[in-house]
């Protein structure tokens, strides 16, 4: 079931971010840009796998949107993320090193089993 809160874009330029809980993404209203996820270890990790925004959306900053909703989900709900999609771990972490803490690590490992 998709949430009908925003996570993310309370500002008046920011988009609307929605949790599709059911399809395992976070989305725009329209549905045509998203990040999609697998939850792991027993719902203990997120692992961001694919980010897509639609060549007519992109230079709006959109993807970031989309990864500081799933970031503030992930510390909300106390989930440790891997960010298997490229886009998170090359550019969006880089740009936004204060989710760092959020990463799952094997140091953390027996903590989330």
């Amino acid at each position: 079931m998709a949430s009908t809160n925003p996570i993310a874009g309370s500002g008046t330029n920011a988009p609307k971010i929605i949790w599709n809980e059911a399809q395992r993404r976070f989305e725009t209203e329209d549905k045509k840009a998203y990040l999609q996820y697998v939850i792991k270890n027993q719902g203990k990790v997120i692992d961001m796998i694919h980010t897509f925004v639609p060549s007519s959306k992109r230079g709006l900053g959109l993807a970031s949107h989309l990864c500081a909703a799933a970031f503030n989900h992930a510390a909300a709900h106390s989930l440790a993320v891997v960010p298997s999609c490229s886009y998170i771990s090359d550019t969006f972490l880089p740009r936004n090193p204060t989710w760092n803490h959020l990463l799952y690590s094997e140091d953390k490992k027996s903590n989330l089993l």
